[in-house]
């Protein structure tokens, strides 16, 4: 029986994959594959290594129950048709831009009968993940923010991404928004952290838990983490209030010193008169490969297309 859904996570500088029973909606460890990658290699190395991963990942599951593979791929990348956009920009796949990575894929995995493909992008298949199945399940209006290497950020109304409208920004992301003579992008990533951390003490972390770490005992840091949870409640509450969000879900590495900068953002956006319900997420990148899982839920995907096409 065809009930798994092979739900794939492209990185930067990695690949994972992993299956998702979409009649139980359980995830299957046990098929989980990841491998590191050069993200300027030439198309066909990179499909070659995308393909042996998802190869591997369907010889555990057994190819006579997996009925498709979904991509929670970065942008910018035509998500409708499975075609690359990555010019170069944001420094990875450079050399992709213009192949039809669904075409490709589909011959270099050469089944008898061709997988479901299909593309979603990496900050809403994260936020449709923890709608559908994490602790955000039961709020119609969700706000998911990624904080990591990057500042990945996406809007969901009842269960549907929204990218175009009045009240999410071009797009329905945040990164590219000016913040602080730079981009909201800078500033809420783990290189915005740490180039202030520099710049207050002179000291150059190697990552954002080297900057936690130091929070015990080491007054700026705190106070760093602290205002971090203030700036980014400064920005992000006039798109909280116009999109009516109920909850903001946090994941990304950086979410892992929620403890540090959780109580600021609260606190802001309380006396901002915007008491929201803040989760940190449980499932983590578990939520990547569920989001992007459930595309290949035929009924899902329709209602889900519309938006593709305007991502």
């Amino acid at each position: 029986m065809k009930n798994i859904a092979i739900g794939v996570d492209i990185g930067g500088s990695h690949i994972s994959c992993m299956g998702f029973n979409l009649e139980t909606k359980k995830l299957l460890p046990e098929s989980f594959v990841e491998n590191s990658i050069d993200n300027h290699a030439m198309p066909d190395a990179i499909i070659s290594t995308w393909g042996h991963v998802i190869k591997q990942s369907i010889n555990k599951i057994g190819i006579n129950r997996v009925s498709g593979i979904g991509f929670a791929m970065p942008g910018p990348f035509d998500y409708a048709n499975g075609i690359s956009l990555f010019s170069g920009q944001n420094g990875k796949y450079e050399h992709t831009y213009g192949i039809d990575v669904k075409n490709m894929l589909t011959d270099f995995l050469n089944l008898k009968e061709p997988l479901k493909i299909r593309f979603i992008n990496d900050a809403s298949a994260f936020a449709l993940g923890e709608a559908k199945f994490g602790s955000a399940k039961t709020n119609n209006s969700i706000l998911s923010i990624t904080l990591g290497t990057g500042f990945g950020s996406a809007f969901i109304k009842n269960g549907v991404p929204v990218v175009n409208g009045n009240e999410v920004p071009k797009g329905g992301c945040l990164w590219h928004l000016p913040f602080e003579n730079a981009t909201a992008d800078d500033y809420f990533s783990t290189r915005g952290l740490i180039e202030r951390f520099e710049q207050k003490t002179g000291h150059k972390c190697k990552g954002v838990k080297d900057i936690v770490d130091l929070c015990g005992t080491n007054s700026d840091a705190k106070q760093l983490l602290e205002d971090f949870g203030e700036k980014m409640a400064s920005f992000l509450h006039p798109w909280v209030r116009k999109s009516k969000v109920e909850t903001v879900v946090f994941g990304g590495n950086i979410s892992r010193a929620y403890q540090f900068f959780g109580k600021s953002l609260k606190s802001y956006l309380n006396s901002v008169d915007l008491p929201v319900n803040i989760i940190v997420s449980q499932l983590k990148e578990k939520s990547a490969f569920m989001g992007s899982a459930v595309l290949i839920d035929d009924k899902l995907y329709e209602s889900i297309f519309p938006v593709l096409q305007k991502m």
